[in-house]
């Protein structure tokens, strides 16, 4: 399955060769593929207020950008050509998101952010530009041409709505039906417009810059710090230049944050809050009141899966669900390594602390009862 997913290579191949390096084309990577939404429900879609949406509309060489959530009056008005609906987060509120972003899991969650489907008039598009991370472009129903170019020229447009290149030089060609996809690494340059209505899913990996990464960790670090004692300098003597900032000062901060010190674990557990943690729009409904004697039997019955908005992951000593911890001094156990991985457990009796936990997070609405493998209600 994941051969006829990348062209006919493995995922080994493909990561040695594609990966963050070319772009590839795989025709018929997932057979009989035309998309799971039609324009309507993704009309519905962006009318929430809790769905992040965008409409594009190119008239000649002016391009308006308009952000959701809209009404359906909001569509009645649009021309017949060169206008498109993009809707993120698609995997976090229709089942048959999920199940395709699960399609890429030899990929580690850590990198995974989200299906974006977009919908497009004839001749609509967002114009040339790059995106700063990996993309699988799966086309739905209807036809889109693609032009790309690895080109290093990556100025912009000034004062544009959107990011749009100055200059583009596309150096392929590529025309996708309904199950064709094209990977495109970072800063690739490209140009899709729909020759006719179509549909087309954007599985989009996150590459956060490191500038921000460090930003956050060090915001994170200063939450933690316990430093205590102010500064004292009993030996003042008269000063000078009263404008100087003086040595002891400096070298009494110096020996302050040479007590600041951080390794691989308080690193690991800065990224799986951080990476875990749910975007602004996303809220859970807590669930109704379950007795645990009650959950245990569901639990032993049915098993349990993640709700399609938690984000998990696991490290060494602790697991992360929607940015908070719960560690582990012995290692994480063996069943909730396997509920990150897979997102969902099958009839288990965990043992009371477990329980307990899987109990907690139910309340909250982070996991719910497992419905069966391959239902996309």
């Amino acid at each position: 399955m994941t051969r006829t997913l990348l062209g006919g290579l493995t995922p080994r191949a493909f990561l040695a060769r594609h990966w963050q390096k070319k772009a590839l084309l795989a025709r018929n990577a997932i057979p009989a593929f035309d998309g799971f939404l039609d324009r309507d429900a993704l009309f519905q879609l962006a009318g929430r207020d809790d769905v992040e949406s965008r409409l594009v509309v190119r008239s000649g060489r002016r391009w308006e950008l308009r952000h959701g959530p809209f009404r359906r009056t909001d569509f009645r008005d649009l021309p017949a050509r060169n206008w498109t609906l993009l809707v993120q987060g698609v995997n976090l509120h229709v089942a048959a998101g999920a199940a395709l972003l699960a399609r890429f899991d030899f990929i580690p969650h850590a990198r995974l952010d989200d299906l974006m489907v977009s919908y497009a008039a004839p001749g609509g598009g967002v114009g040339p530009h790059f995106d700063s991370y990996d993309v699988f472009l799966l086309q739905g129903f209807g036809r889109r041409r693609w032009r790309t170019s690895r080109q290093r020229d990556l100025d912009l447009i000034p004062g544009a709505p959107l990011k749009l290149l100055r200059r583009f030089e596309p150096e392929e060609t590529s025309i996708l039906g309904p199950g064709d996809m094209l990977y495109l690494p970072p800063r690739y340059a490209h140009d899709g417009v729909a020759l006719e209505a179509c549909t087309t899913y954007s599985i989009g990996f996150r590459a956060p810059a490191l500038r921000e990464l460090a930003s956050q960790f060090f915001m994170d670090l200063a939450e933690r710090l316990d430093l205590e004692g102010l500064y004292a300098d009993p030996d003042l003597r008269p000063s000078r230049s009263p404008g100087r900032i003086g040595t002891d000062l400096i070298r009494a901060t110096g020996a302050a944050l040479d007590q600041v010190r951080w390794g691989t674990r308080d690193v690991e557990d800065f990224l799986g809050r951080y990476l875990t943690e749910p975007k602004s729009h996303v809220f859970f409904a807590p669930q109704a009141p379950m007795r645990p004697s009650v959950f245990a039997t569901a639990l032993a019955r049915g098993g349990i899966e993640l709700n399609r908005k938690s984000l998990m992951l696991h490290g060494s000593r602790a697991v992360y669900l929607n940015g908070d911890a719960a560690r582990f001094p012995r290692g994480v156990p063996a069943l909730l390594r396997a509920l990150a991985d897979r997102r969902r457990l099958d009839p288990i009796r965990p043992e009371a602390p477990l329980l307990h936990l899987l109990h907690e997070w139910h309340s909250h609405g982070y996991l719910e009862p497992a419905a069966p493998e391959g239902a996309t209600p």
